[in-house]
């Protein structure tokens, strides 16, 4: 099983789309994953989790207990999860990131990093929506280091994306069958 991850709106669905050629229900308001949603890919199961964060229009309480079976459904399958994709938005998250850290708070795309790398899931991080980023390298760098991944394994872990136009989706799904065959692939955990 592969998993795309990450908060709402950052465009899993678009890359789901893009990658597998299947349709899954996507907009332009973030929320409108509440559920996974699974599509078959080459024979593997893709699941589109719902965002974890902001939804437009659903209550706090309502988008907690989303994240909560997020982390409920990763951990019950663990053993069957293959590969994670945490999608991020080049754009914003850079932001975002200093924003939870000046409130004196760890962020959620950092969290939910280390989580998959603690179940020892292997995890790549498609950086999407790099068609609005002026310097992608300067961005992929900086989340780099606040996930804690080594400067020699950004090449390993981090894919620059554009779902929406397609750029570099054929990276992308190389490196997560590089990952799916057992090829050789830099883990990013720590653990042995």
């Amino acid at each position: 099983m592969i998993i795309f991850v990450g908060r709402s709106n950052v465009g899993k669905s678009t890359l789901i789309l893009a990658l597998t050629g299947k349709w899954v229900k996507r907009g332009k308001r973030p929320g409108v994953t509440r559920k996974p949603v699974e599509v078959n890919w080459r024979g593997r199961r893709v699941v589109d989790m719902p965002g974890f964060g902001f939804m437009s229009g659903v209550p706090r309480a309502k988008q907690e207990k989303i994240k909560d079976e997020i982390v409920r459904f990763i951990e019950d399958n663990a053993e069957e999860i293959e590969i994670a994709v945490l999608v991020v938005d080049g754009k914003a998250a850079p932001e975002i990131i200093e924003r939870w850290e000046k409130r004196g708070e760890i962020p959620v795309d950092v969290e939910f990093f280390k989580f998959l790398e603690e179940l020892g899931i292997p995890t790549l991080v498609a950086v999407n929506k790099t068609d609005k980023v002026r310097n992608i390298g300067l961005t992929i760098e900086f989340l780099a280091g606040k996930f804690g991944v080594p400067y020699g394994s950004i090449p390993e872990v981090f894919v620059p994306v554009s779902a929406k136009f397609g750029r570099n989706v054929d990276l992308l799904a190389k490196k997560i069958w590089e990952i799916l065959e057992g090829k050789p692939h830099q883990r990013t955990s720590n653990t042995t």
